[in-house]
């Protein structure tokens, strides 16, 4: 069983009308379902607007790579021959 991340969910059929949809939300986001599975997330513009973000340094990045070195190993290894 997979795990909605929202409040409110709606179905593919509801998204022809997106605007209801949003409406609907008060600007949070919402789980489009297909088939009673989570097929995407619709996050209203207005939730990103308020989120900052600030740009990482070099060493900062280098760090945060350097953390995931294992995880990231075998999509690495997986990419050398392509």
């Amino acid at each position: 069983m997979q795990t909605v991340l929202t409040r409110k969910a709606v179905t593919m059929t509801d998204l022809r009308k997106p605007s209801k949809v949003l409406q609907e939300a008060n600007g949070s986001p919402v789980a489009i379902l297909d088939r009673g599975e989570v097929r995407a997330y619709l996050v209203p513009a207005s939730a990103v607007e308020s989120t900052t973000f600030k740009a990482a340094s070099t060493g900062e990045a280098m760090a945060a790579l350097k953390s995931r070195k294992q995880t990231n190993a075998p999509v690495l290894k997986y990419l050398e021959d392509k």
